[in-house]
C-alpha cells in the first residue's frame, strides 16, 4: 500500500488530478449503482411477498384433504400446472412434506416450518429464502393451515401451510441489473478520467507556465521575464502568478541596486586606495635607497595614511550598514526613548566639534526603532551640521512632539542639489575636498524610513541648514523588572 502511494505521489500534477477524479467518480457511481440494485432488489421482493400473502387465503379454499390424500403422488399434473414456479405444500409436525397436486416441486423443510406446525396459533413465518429439492432458490412463506368441514372452518393440528414462489426470474434480472450497472459505471470511470485529465491540463496550463518562466530564470538569470496574467482573475493561479511577477520585479531592482553600490563602491574606494599606495611607496621608496624623507613631510605622510585608513573603514562601515537585509533588523527593533538617543548623539558630537556651541532643547518621546541604528543615523546629522558649521559657529538642536530639527549656519545646500543629498554616494561639488563617503545621509534616510518616519534637509533663514527627522510615537515602555 505505501509503494502504491508512493508511486502515485511521484505522478505529474495533471495526473493525479485525473485519478483523483476518477477516484471520486468511481466511488460515486459504485455507491449510486450498490444503493440501486438493492432498491430494485428490495421492491422485486415486496412485490412477491406481497403476492405470496395474497394468495393465502386463495389456497386455503383448496380441498385440503384431498392435497393430503395426494401426499407422495407425482406433483407434474394438477391445479398449478407442469413446471410451475410456484410451490404449495404441507408440512407436518414430524417434518413431512406433502405438495399440492401441480406444485412446482418440495420446498425445503426447515426448523421454522415445523415449530409452525406444532404451534399453528403462532405467527406466520417468513417470508423468507428457502430452496427446493433441486436446489432451486425459492421465495418462502409459512402460514397456519385452516381446513372446512361441513361448513366449519378450523386449525388443522399439527400440520402448516407453505407458499413458495420460484427466485430465477427474480435473479436473472437482478443480474442483469448488475452486470448493466458495471458496464455503465466502468463507462462514467472512463469517462470521468479522461475528462478529469482534460480539466487537469487546462487548469495546470498557468502552472506550466509560470514553471517555463523559473527554469528560464534559474537557466540564464533573466529576471526581465514576466507571466501574463488577466486583470479580473482572482484565483490562485493568478495570485501566483502576480506574486512570482512581483519577486522577479523585486530581485531584479534589488540586482541593480546591488550592482549600482558595487559599481559606486569600487568607485569611491579608487581614491583612497590610490592616496594609500602612493604614499606607502613614498616612503617604502626612502627606506630602500636610503635618503630618509625630511621629518616634517614624513610625519605629514604617515598622518595622510592614518587619515585616509580611517576613511576605508567609515566606508567599509556604512557600506556594511546599508546592505544589512530588514530581517536582520527587525529581531533589534524595540521602543526606544528618542531623547536620550539624542543626548547620547550630542554627547559626541561635542567633541568632535569643540569650537562650536551646540544648544539642545529636547523633551520626552518614544518611538520604535533600532536603537544603534537610530543613534547613527542622529549622529550622522549632527555630522553633517559640525562639518560645515564656521568655526566658532552654533547648532540648534530642538525635540518637540517627535519632530527633531538640526539648524546649522553653515553655508547651505544649492536649491539644485537638494533633490540628490539623500543618494547613495552623491557628494556636493563644494564638500568633496572634506572627508567623507557620501553614505551618511543615505544611511539616515534609510534608517528614518524603515522606523515609519521622514527625513528631509530644507534652507534655513539667514543662512545654514535645517535637518528634520520626524518619526511617530510608540508610548512609553513599562518600567524594566529588578
Amino acid at each position: 500500500m505505501n509503494g502504491v502511494a508512493r508511486r502515485v505521489r511521484t505522478l505529474p500534477i495533471r495526473s493525479r488530478l485525473a485519478l483523483l477524479v476518477a477516484a471520486a467518480v468511481a466511488f460515486a457511481v459504485a455507491a449510486v449503482s450498490v444503493t440501486c440494485w438493492f432498491v430494485v432488489r428490495g421492491k422485486l421482493y415486496d412485490e412477491i411477498d406481497t403476492d405470496l400473502k395474497s394468495s393465502v387465503g386463495a389456497v386455503q379454499r383448496i380441498n385440503v384433504a384431498a392435497a393430503l390424500a395426494a401426499c407422495g403422488q407425482s406433483p407434474d399434473s394438477g391445479p398449478l400446472g407442469p413446471g410451475s414456479d410456484s410451490y404449495i405444500q404441507i408440512v407436518t409436525s414430524d417434518g413431512e412434506a406433502c405438495p399440492f397436486p401441480g406444485s412446482g416441486g418440495t420446498v425445503t423443510v426447515t426448523d421454522a416450518d415445523r415449530d409452525m406446525a406444532q404451534d399453528p396459533r403462532g405467527e406466520s413465518r417468513g417470508p423468507r429464502d428457502g430452496k427446493d429439492s433441486d436446489g432451486t432458490p425459492v421465495r418462502v412463506l409459512t402460514t397456519a393451515l385452516w381446513v372446512e368441514d361441513r361448513g366449519n372452518r378450523y386449525l388443522a393440528d399439527d400440520s402448516a401451510l407453505v407458499l413458495a414462489v420460484s427466485l430465477k426470474g427474480t435473479r436473472s434480472t437482478l443480474n442483469e441489473l448488475a452486470l448493466l450497472l458495471l458496464l455503465v459505471s466502468g463507462i462514467g470511470v472512463v469517462g470521468a478520467g479522461a475528462a478529469g485529465l482534460a480539466v487537469a491540463r487546462a487548469g495546470m496550463r498557468p502552472v506550466d507556465k509560470l514553471t517555463e518562466a523559473v527554469e528560464h530564470v534559474a537557466r540564464t538569470e533573466d529576471l526581465a521575464i514576466r507571466i501574463p496574467v488577466e486583470d479580473d482573475s482572482e484565483d490562485e493561479i493568478a495570485r501566483l502568478s502576480r506574486s512570482f511577477n512581483s519577486m522577479t520585479s523585486s530581485l531584479a531592482s534589488s540586482r541593480d541596486l546591488q550592482q549600482q553600490l558595487i559599481a559606486d563602491a569600487g568607485h569611491e574606494l579608487r581614491t583612497p586606495l590610490t592616496s594609500l599606495r602612493t604614499n606607502i611607496e613614498l616612503l617604502s621608496r626612502s627606506e630602500e635607497t636610503g635618503r630618509p624623507l625630511p621629518e616634517a613631510d614624513r610625519k605629514a605622510l604617515l598622518a595622510s595614511v592614518k587619515a585616509q585608513m580611517t576613511e576605508l573603514a567609515a566606508l567599509i562601515g556604512d557600506l556594511q550598514e546599508l546592505s544589512r537585509s530588514e530581517g536582520q533588523r527587525g529581531e533589534r527593533v524595540q521602543v526606544v526613548s528618542l531623547e536620550d538617543t539624542v543626548e547620547s548623539a550630542l554627547r559626541r558630537a561635542r567633541l568632535r566639534g569643540p569650537e562650536l556651541t551646540i544648544t539642545a532643547h529636547l523633551e520626552p518621546w518614544y518611538v520604535r526603532a533600532e536603537p544603534a541604528a537610530l543613534e547613527r543615523a542622529v549622529v550622522n546629522i549632527l555630522d553633517n551640521a559640525v562639518k560645515f558649521s564656521p568655526e566658532g559657529g552654533t547648532i540648534e538642536v530642538r525635540l518637540t512632539d517627535g519632530v527633531l530639527t538640526v539648524r546649522d549656519h553653515g553655508p547651505g545646500i544649492p536649491a539644485e542639489e537638494l533633490p540628490h543629498v539623500f543618494d547613495r554616494f552623491w557628494r556636493s561639488p563644494s564638500a568633496r575636498a572634506l572627508p567623507g563617503s557620501g553614505l551618511g545621509l543615505s544611511i539616515v534616510a534609510r534608517t528614518i524610513h524603515q522606523s515609519g518616519g521622514e527625513v528631509t534637509l530644507t534652507h534655513a533663514e539667514g543662512g545654514g541648514t535645517v535637518a528634520t527627522i520626524r518619526l511617530p510615537g510608540a508610548g512609553v515602555p513599562p518600567p524594566e523588572t529588578p
